[in-house]
């Protein structure tokens, strides 16, 4: 459910993997040599009193708290979709655009705060924290809301549910991470609407772009999961049978729910649930006519390939929804084919796979 960009990792996200990779070790590092730790604080009596401008810098970057740099690097791991659907390099300028953005609003809403509580905030929590929250301004209005299940048979459960509630831990991990929240929401929505013309202001050069994709993305680069299995669906022969096992499972309770949503239409809804769950003692006889499939173990070891699907027509507008989600095309095909062509059912269906 956390994840909504299929099983790949971070493949086709490098920026993504080297931020975690170069963040968190700086975390560790600052955690073993505490020493060091104060010449990453965001200090902002500091930057305006003592004119330390480097601190927007060191600040802004590197966690300091270990549970700060554990809930971001989560949510730079599900946002990596947004790398995957508009590139390195577009990614890379939004982040960039919200930093440098981000830290003017910072002080506009601590001057702000401070007039109205009089108060002043000497210090905030540090961190790549602003940018991380603008990325959620394009979660909500690009990522499609999927409903996975019901708590209480009232509240709805959706794709989505566990990325809010990481941000919300994170929220309330500092006093003052709600100004960094608000102030990552602000940004957010001003480069994402390209407001004040933004986008054509600040952006990752075409040339620096370059440079990082043929020196630091072969660093930071994962391969196909294909790639790293030659066999496709595990490493020992007791892996690839189980895994074909769970496939045909999957495709048999695809079938169920596929009939019982035929049988709804001129059946009462007070019935779904029963030909959706049947009872495992009459499961057998529920199940929809199926092809017989021949049993897993009978296969040849060579024989890698998944069972098809049925060869329904599929619209090319849903496989483009789903590509454009980060899931392979040949992926897509399949999961339309199972779902009849329901895009919901087929988003599921990718999301636990």
């Amino acid at each position: 459910m956390f994840t909504i960009t299929g099983s790949w990792g971070l493949y086709r996200a490098p920026l993504c993997k080297g931020l975690l990779l170069v963040l968190n070790g700086l975390t560790v590092m600052l955690a073993l040599l505490p020493r060091h730790q104060q010449l990453f604080v965001y200090n902002l009596q500091a930057v305006t009193q003592q004119h330390q401008v480097w601190r927007l810098l060191c600040g802004r970057l590197v966690c300091l708290d270990v549970k700060d740099a554990f809930c971001s690097s989560l949510l730079i791991y599900n946002f990596r979709i947004f790398e995957r659907r508009f590139g390195t390099r577009k990614f890379a300028s939004f982040l960039l655009g919200a930093w440098c953005v981000s830290a003017l609003v910072d002080f506009l809403l601590a001057q702000a705060f401070q007039f109205l509580f009089d108060y002043e905030v000497e210090e905030l929590p540090a961190g790549l924290l602003a940018p991380i929250f603008s990325l959620f301004v394009p979660f909500y209005l690009l990522i499609p809301r999927i409903p996975v299940t019901q708590v209480l048979a009232h509240i709805h459960v959706t794709n989505k549910t566990l990325v809010y509630i990481v941000g919300l831990q994170l929220l309330t991990s500092s006093p003052f991470m709600w100004l960094l929240a608000l102030s990552g929401l602000i940004t957010g929505g001003l480069y994402y609407h390209n407001a004040l013309w933004l986008q054509k202001l600040i952006f990752v050069p075409l040339w620096l772009s370059r440079i990082g994709r043929y020196i630091l993305e072969p660093l930071f680069s994962s391969s196909h999961p294909d790639k790293e299995t030659p066999l496709g669906m595990g490493a020992t022969l007791d892996i690839q049978r189980q895994q074909r096992m769970d496939l045909l499972d999957q495709q048999l309770l695809l079938a169920q729910y596929s009939e019982a949503r035929r049988n709804s239409r001129q059946q009462p809804p007070s019935g779904l649930w029963a030909r959706l769950f049947p009872s495992l003692r009459h499961r057998g006889h529920n199940q929809p006519p199926m092809q017989p499939q021949p049993h897993p173990e009978a296969q040849t070891p060579s024989s890698t390939q998944p069972p098809l699907f049925d060869s329904s027509p599929v619209a090319e507008e849903q496989v483009s929804r789903l590509v454009e989600m980060g899931f392979s095309r040949i992926d897509a095909l399949e999961a339309l084919r199972a779902s009849n062509n329901d895009i919901n059912m087929a988003t599921n269906f990718l999301l636990q796979h």
